[in-house]
Formats: C-alpha cells, structure tokens, sequence
C-alpha cells in the first residue's frame, strides 16, 4: 500500500528541529521538508530581497536547506510536489496558497509577542497577518489543529479568537525537557549576565536599543556582560552599538544560546523564547512580561515527549475517514462558526478570516 505523505515546512533552526524531532515520530510515513516560503504580495516582496531578515530569507532559510540536506531528509522545496496527505507549519502567519487544500497542523514555535497596536490595527483593517508579527498567531484559522506549548498559551490563543475545539496541548520540542538537556551545558565563563537582543528593527518595528544595552549594564552593576545576538540581526551594525553603549561587554553571535544561557546567573531580554529555559533554571530573568504571567506560559515539561504528543495529533488527522483536501480553503474556519455559534458571538473578533 502507497504511503502516506507528510510535508513539514520548516523556518528558523528552531522550527526545523522542531519538525524533524516530529517526523522521527512518524517513520511509517513519508516526509518531505521545505524551508519557509510564502506566495501571493509576500512572496512578491521576498523575491525583491525585502523581506530577507526573516524566516523567508537570506541566512534562516539557507540554515535550513543546509540542515536538510546534511540530515539526508528528503527535500521538496516549496511543495511543488503538490501531492501531501497532511502539512505541518511552524506558523501561519502566512500560509502558502499550494498548500491551503491539504489538512495542516500548525506548531507552536516558542514566545508569541504581546499584542500592541499593530496587532489591533491589523485586526480592525483586516491587513496581512504578518504586518502583527507573531501576536497574530493561530488567526489564519486556515488549520485542523493547533498544537500549543502550555494550557496558559491555550488560554491566550483562546482569548485572542482562536476556536478552542482546534487546539491540542501538546508541549513543545526544544522547551520541554529544558533541565536534563541544559544542565549539563559548559561554557567559558561563569556567573556572568546574558543579555539576548532581537531583531525587532530587523523587521521594520521600534526598538531603543540604546535604553536597553544601558538597563543591562545597569542590571550587571559591573559583573560580566555578555551580549548574544538575534540570527537575524545585522550582526556589524548591532556590534557597533554595543561597543558604544557597554565598552566592556562581550558579543557572541552565530552559536547556540544554550550554552551561555545554563551558565550565567541573570538573563535579560524583552521577548524571546529563551526566557522559558532561564525560567526553569531558576535565574534571574528581566524582561517586558511579568513574571507570573510567564510561569502560567511556560511549555510543558514532559522528559522531551512533545514530538510523540504531535504525532499522535498528526496519526488521529492521517486516518480519519475525511478526505486530505479541502473543498475550500475557508470551508473548514466557516463551519467551525456554525457548529460552535455560542462561542464567535461571545467573541465576534474570531469571526473575521482575513484570508491573507
């Protein structure tokens, strides 16, 4: 018998790992990997390089097609092969119109930045999801499952308009057995402050990053600093700052922030998912979420189950009877409305499918 096919879009190296930790849960079936790709007005702004400070170009996506190619997985870049029984995206912030057919589950990646006034002018206008940034996470409503990190992550979806009856939580791979896999981590320098930047000017928001190299050297009150760059940051330009501002920090970019994160004592940051594996090695965590909050967020740590948890999601959505592609690409989020009319009246904003 013909095996079933999986398409697994990947993205940052975060996401990547995620979805090959996936696959290796579903050998039974064929997996295909892509990097991170959009159609439509994004696709047109990624093929004018405009958009090469994100998942959809420049370094990530090579990262990721060297990726797939050193772990010998089979490559099928965009989908073209255009024959899949089920798709996992890491976001959905865009979905490419080839694979809007087929079922989906989105996979949550990490950290969801907090809504602001993008996001609410995004929703009022109807824009591009992506104008949002990922606040708009989950509201393509163009998926069959939303595997989330924590039940607090899916009481926020939920707050925010996502259909409850999609959401399954999961835990996440990479976050959910964050001691075993950190506390074991060496690094050259002990007891130091870690400062993880972003890269929110990389994709065209505000940031005053002088303020915030001042507020770590404050935090540090002269114990070692050390900076650790964003992958997609412009990695001249942002040195140069920190130079300027902390004369005596270090700057690492390019390796893996686990490591330095295991190793110091305080960690700074504003919005990252590198603030649940501080949080759960007990540091001393500064950022622009109160800390309660976070604890209610952290992904569910499950000894690095998270991946089979997906795959049982994706095993239930692979042999139901329901025929693998869609009649409409909006069919399945109207249909939703009409079997759960209760919940869009009490949140009328769910009700709205941009279609972006």
């Amino acid at each position: 018998m013909k095996k079933k096919k999986i398409l697994y879009i990947c993205g940052s190296m975060n996401q990547t790992t995620q979805m090959h930790k996936i696959s290796l849960e579903l050998p039974e079936y064929e997996a295909y990997f892509t990097p991170f790709f959009a159609t439509g007005f994004l696709g047109f702004l990624n093929k004018l390089k405009l958009v090469e400070y994100t998942i959809l170009g420049g370094t990530v996506k090579q990262n990721a097609l060297n990726y797939i190619r050193e772990n010998n997985l089979k490559l099928d870049y965009r989908g073209e092969n255009d024959d899949y029984d089920l798709v996992l995206i890491p976001q959905d912030l865009t979905i490419p119109r080839n694979i809007r057919k087929f079922r989906t589950i989105l996979v949550q990646e990490g950290m969801t930045d907090p809504p602001d006034w993008r996001y609410h002018v995004t929703r009022f206008l109807h824009l591009y999801r992506w104008c949002a940034s990922t606040s708009m996470t989950g509201l393509s409503h163009q998926y069959d499952c939303f595997c989330v990190a924590s039940n607090g992550f899916a009481a926020q979806f939920i707050e925010r308009g996502i259909n409850p009856n999609t959401i399954r939580v999961t835990g996440i791979p990479n976050f959910d057995n964050i001691i075993n896999e950190m506390n074991k981590l060496e690094f050259e320098y002990k007891n130091f402050v870690l400062v993880a930047t972003s890269d929110i000017r990389e994709t065209l928001k505000y940031e005053n990053r002088k303020k915030f190299i001042e507020y770590a050297v404050t935090i540090a009150n002269g114990r070692k600093l050390i900076f650790k760059l964003h992958p997609n940051e412009n990695v001249k330009k942002r040195i140069a700052e920190i130079k300027k501002y902390a004369p005596g920090a270090l700057v690492y970019h390019g390796v893996s922030i686990d490591p330095l994160l295991a190793n110091c004592d305080v960690f700074i940051t504003k919005y990252s998912s590198t603030i649940f594996p501080a949080l759960v090695l007990g540091k001393e965590v500064h950022c622009s979420i109160d800390n309660d909050q976070l604890w209610n967020l952290v992904p569910i740590q499950n000894d690095g189950t998270s991946a089979k948890n997906i795959a049982e999601v994706a095993k239930e959505l692979l042999e139901s009877s329901h025929s693998a592609i869609k009649r409409r690409e909006k069919s399945k989020y109207y249909s939703y409305l009409f079997k759960n009319i209760k919940y869009p009246l009490r949140r009328k904003v769910a009700q709205t499918d941009t279609g972006h």
